[in-house]
């Protein structure tokens, strides 16, 4: 069963551009460590569940996982061998668009080397170039030292 939205106001959607970088879901919060786009593209439903798949396997029984992307874009396509117009293809499949600086997926509860190397196996089913990140420590605040 693919992950694709509930519903939907329209059932199709126009291509649109995917330009400049992400502002949001840009830091790791959830998780310890994250996989960072650092180019724009498509991920597909596909995609996203082969890369869970690998980084689940990998961690075994330990950890957890977040996906940080859902793919709201239904992407068409025209039957091949047929004529042009007609209207618009049927939706073929869901992709979620990324851009540059967004972080895909997060990982805690594990080691710094498990979580690079399940984040590293993720990578190789993700089109777009990734990097591999930690979470930043917070820095000034609010502390019970100041007080």
């Amino acid at each position: 069963m693919p992950v694709m939205p509930k519903r939907t106001k329209y059932r199709k959607q126009q291509k649109g551009r995917n330009r400049g970088y992400a502002t949001r879901g840009n830091k790791v919060n959830e998780g310890e460590y994250g996989l960072q786009a650092l180019e724009a593209g498509i991920i597909t439903t596909n995609q996203i569940e082969a890369a869970r798949v690998a980084m689940t396997r990998f961690i075994k029984r330990g950890g957890k996982v977040w996906i940080k992307i859902f793919p709201d874009k239904p992407i068409t396509k025209k039957p091949a061998q047929t004529r042009m117009g007609s209207g618009k293809g049927a939706v073929e499949y869901w992709a979620a668009k990324v851009k540059p600086g967004r972080i895909m997926f997060e990982i805690a509860g594990v080691s710094e080397d498990v979580a690079k190397e399940a984040l590293r196996l993720a990578m190789h089913k993700i089109p777009v170039k990734t990097k591999f990140v930690a979470r930043e420590k917070e820095i000034g605040g609010d502390s019970d030292e100041d007080k």
